[in-house]
């Protein structure tokens, strides 16, 4: 098995874990399937340029913000930070279990999942 096999279904396996945890939490399923493609409005910087929608697009994929929801939903107890949180945090689970990744400055189709 190739190692962006592995790293597939890792992630897959922490997509199934995110979405149970949700469900588990009693939140609304149907807002989840609502949001779960919203993180990919950061494509719009594509519009721009590829550095600036590279840049754009990979802060919205990485997990600084989905963290720092979750820190604020153990501060303030507000679930909607944990259902942002957990929902954004699938989708980029989800993401890179299809193979997408990361985006490199010099092409949007060229990510991090393919250097693998």
């Amino acid at each position: 098995m190739k190692i962006n096999h592995i790293i597939r279904l890792e992630n897959g396996l922490a997509f199934g874990i995110s979405f149970f945890i949700y469900m588990q939490l009693d939140f609304p399923i149907w807002l989840f399937f609502l949001l779960l493609f919203v993180p990919d409005i950061t494509m719009i910087g594509y519009t721009i340029n590829n550095k600036i929608g590279a840049t754009i697009y990979n802060v919205g994929h990485s997990f600084i913000f989905p963290i720092l929801l979750t820190l604020g939903y153990f501060y303030f107890l507000k679930d909607y930070l944990l259902i942002i949180s957990i929902i954004w945090v699938a989708h980029i689970f989800m993401d890179r279990l299809f193979g997408f990744g990361l985006k490199y400055q010099e092409s949007f189709k060229e990510t991090h999942m393919q250097r693998l």
